[in-house]
């Protein structure tokens, strides 16, 4: 009767093991497939943060040239503001410089 009890005893824990390699097993396949998921929900993170910080970059570079064509603008303005008081000016003193340059060629000086 021992020998039945021993091989008894053995095919338990037989079956106790493989229990506790399907047991392994399936742990093991568990968090395979949550470490799968985990870096599936990482990489989407990664991704909308990367689109958000690249939308923000877009957003600074159209508002910086829009501030540069808006200097543009703006400097343009004031250099035909400029010109165009020059040119008045220049007609206005123009009679005066030309007769005094008429006056000088007139006057000899010996």
């Amino acid at each position: 009767m021992d020998s039945m009890r021993g091989q008894g005893g053995i095919q338990m824990l037989l079956t106790a093991e493989q229990e506790a390699q399907q047991i392994v097993t399936a742990a093991r396949n568990l968090k395979m497939s949550r470490l799968r998921q985990a870096k599936e929900e990482a990489e989407m993170e990664v991704g909308n943060y990367r689109s958000q910080l690249e939308a923000e970059y877009q957003n600074s570079i159209s508002e910086s040239s829009g501030n540069s064509d808006s200097t543009v603008k703006r400097l343009e303005a004031e250099t035909d503001v400029k010109i165009k008081n020059l040119k008045e000016t220049a007609s206005k003193v123009s009679p005066e410089i030309v007769g005094m340059l008429i006056k000088c060629i007139k006057t000899v000086k010996s």
